[in-house]
């Protein structure tokens, strides 16, 4: 649906997966032994960005994309990262509704690598230590 929609493969479903798993950055979500989604995280500046979120169409709306962010952003707490960014294409309506909604606050919109992005920009609570 997304290439229907966009007019061609969006930036996530051309990522060198190999590389990124190499790298440590792709993080599997199983239910009961069966992969149902991942996600695609990095330190990048002064934040986490969040790269790539996707679930299984026979698995979604059941919250587990909303999880698999909520997991981005305590790994983010964990790490002393007190932002999150991440970009949408701003065709992908359902996006659009979705992060607003978890609190994250469009920062802007622009044409970059042949899409037109809406980005995106979350502040985390700062964790204290209890020692």
């Amino acid at each position: 649906m997304y290439v229907q929609r966009i007019g061609k493969r969006p930036a996530p479903m051309v990522a060198d997966f190999d590389q990124q798993i190499a790298d440590g950055i792709v993080h599997v979500l199983t239910v009961s032994g069966e992969v149902v989604g991942f996600i695609v995280f990095y330190a990048r500046d002064d934040h986490l960005h969040l790269e790539n979120v996707a679930v299984r169409p026979d698995f979604q709306g059941m919250g587990y994309g909303v999880q698999l962010i909520k997991f981005a952003e305590k790994v983010a707490g964990e790490q002393g990262i007190q932002a999150i960014e991440l970009y949408t294409n701003a065709k992908m309506t359902e996006n659009l509704r979705l992060y607003p909604y978890l609190g994250y606050t469009e920062i802007g919109r622009w044409h970059e690598d042949g899409f037109n992005r809406v980005f995106f920009r979350k502040e985390l609570p700062v964790q204290m230590n209890s020692g």
